[in-house]
């Protein structure tokens, strides 16, 4: 297992749920978190101060990463502020519901880019250095969505698909370079995703419960950590999706 001490992460989508979470985690393994967020701020705050009471530094990073520019200012403002990004954690993302017929070419184009095309700009943006300086963790955060279709609706089911794609490729094509690439696909974690849906139950589980979110920020960390796992979904799911 690598130590993370002085490891710096680039967690996206990290005010709140899941990424809030993974950057703590990391932070207590001795990371120094870049954390991106879109609007909460206040929540972002929050999280940072979690992270330097870990004793490791923290910089909020405001960026929509279905912008163009998202990439750029993500990973320059944290090579700036705390060095080279060595974990990407590609954790942000939107899940809109829409029925089929609802669903069009807009629609559908926002969620990939939010979802899919994010985790390719990102990824590629930190790909040369990490190889350069021979180690670094790509980390998507897919969904069960992408495994049985889920109940948002395709658009949502196909980015999430397509991380998973993203990652297979990356792992293949840069095995024996120091870089690993692997997913999480978790399935109904407790989160505000979760709290706004009333057609969301306990239900759905085998388990009988809702995932908690620092059950997917501990495997964030065993990835962070193990340098022979790649090219791999690890299904937090709760017995939802067995493979």
């Amino acid at each position: 297992m690598d130590d993370l001490v002085h490891r710096v992460a680039l967690v996206t989508g990290a005010s709140r749920g899941i990424g809030a979470e993974s950057a703590i985690a990391l932070a207590r393994a001795g990371c120094n978190v870049a954390l991106g967020y879109n609007s909460s701020k206040a929540e972002a705050e929050s999280v940072a101060r979690a992270v330097r009471e870990c004793g490791q530094k923290a910089v909020l990073i405001p960026a929509d990463v279905s912008a163009s520019a998202a990439a750029e200012m993500l990973v320059g403002s944290t090579e700036a502020e705390l060095g080279p990004v060595d974990i990407l954690v590609n954790n942000a993302g939107i899940n809109p519901v829409y029925a089929i017929d609802e669903l069009n070419l807009e629609r559908w184009q926002t969620t990939l880019q939010t979802n899919l095309t994010s985790s390719f700009m990102l990824s590629q943006r930190v790909i040369p250095g990490m190889r350069e300086r021979g180690w670094g963790r790509l980390i998507m955060m897919s969904s069960v969505a992408a495994q049985l279709g889920g109940v948002i609706g395709p658009h949502y089911a196909a980015s999430k698909a397509g991380q998973l794609g993203l990652m297979r490729s990356y792992a293949r094509l840069l095995a024996g370079t120091g870089i690993t690439a692997n997913a999480i696909a978790p399935a109904l974690i407790e989160t505000d995703m979760i709290a706004d849906n009333d057609n969301i139950s306990p239900d759905l589980i085998p388990l009988g419960r809702f995932g908690a979110v620092d059950e997917v920020a501990e495997l964030v960390v065993h990835m962070a950590r193990n340098a022979y796992i790649t090219g791999q979904t690890f299904n937090v799911n709760g017995g939802m999706y067995m493979s």
